[in-house]
């Protein structure tokens, strides 16, 4: 059984998501429930959670703000807001858990169920270094992304990223000094994630860095040459773009 906390100011939202996890998240007892920051830094520093169900936005100030008081956190963190989509940006960007409310129950037994899953590789509390390291920035210009592989966490630069190649429901990842990583994260999923600006959708399997194209290859219809010596044909319907971005490096 593992203990969990949950830190949320509304009290319907905090005694329904305490309801739904007894209810439906077998292995999980929920030791005590707070409503600001402070209480949320008592309640964990009292209880030692296995896991905390953390609102972003209370009148005291954030979630974030209690991740910062209770430095280094070796909980597993599932946050919960309901539109803050900067927040959510950074939250993905460390590859960490979020609930969007009203909370539904399926997502919430998968995000509970995924922590349980993992919890012998938990790098929780480097993954939650990222994201406040990320926050502090100000903007959403993130310098480094974490990405999910089979047995670990991998934190790298973003500017190390050559391209990223479609591989079923996962994603492989050619970077810098010929690493590369399997990320267990959809193609799509890094498109919408990666700054658009710079990441560019140029073929159903290949999302690339324009900063590491070296060459245009204008034969059977163009090919983007990559830093790392690949050549990636560009579909029909993108050529217009890559040559746009390209114009602009």
């Amino acid at each position: 059984m593992i203990k969990a906390v949950i830190v949320e100011d509304e009290n319907k939202s905090r005694e329904l998501l305490q309801s739904l996890v007894t209810k439906h998240c077998t292995g999980v007892q929920v030791v005590a429930a707070a409503g600001n920051v402070q209480e949320g830094v008592e309640a964990i520093k009292k209880n030692n959670p296995d896991l905390i169900f953390l609102d972003i936005s209370m009148p005291d100030g954030t979630g974030f703000d209690l991740l910062e008081k209770i430095s280094p956190v070796k909980s597993d963190i599932i946050f919960t807001t309901a539109t803050d989509k900067y927040a959510i940006r950074a939250i993905k960007y460390s590859a960490l858990d979020y609930l969007l409310k009203p909370i539904d129950t399926e997502e919430l037994k998968n995000a509970v169920n995924k922590l349980l899953d993992k919890k012998s590789t938990g790098n929780t509390v480097e993954n939650l270094a990222h994201l406040l390291q990320n926050l502090k920035q100000g903007n959403d210009s993130y310098q480094k992304i974490t990405l999910p592989t089979t047995n670990a966490y991998e934190i790298v630069y973003v500017k190390d990223i050559i391209r990223c190649e479609a591989d079923g429901s996962y994603t492989a990842f050619y970077l810098t000094e010929k690493r590369k990583l399997l990320a267990s994260a959809s193609l799509k999923h890094y498109e919408d994630l990666l700054p658009p600006n710079q990441f560019l959708r140029i073929h159903h399997h290949h999302l690339i860095n324009v900063s590491h194209v070296i060459r245009y290859l204008k034969t059977d219809g163009g090919y983007a040459v990559m830093s790392d010596g690949s050549q990636l044909e560009i579909s029909r319907r993108k050529k217009d773009d890559f040559l746009a971005m390209l114009n602009k490096i």
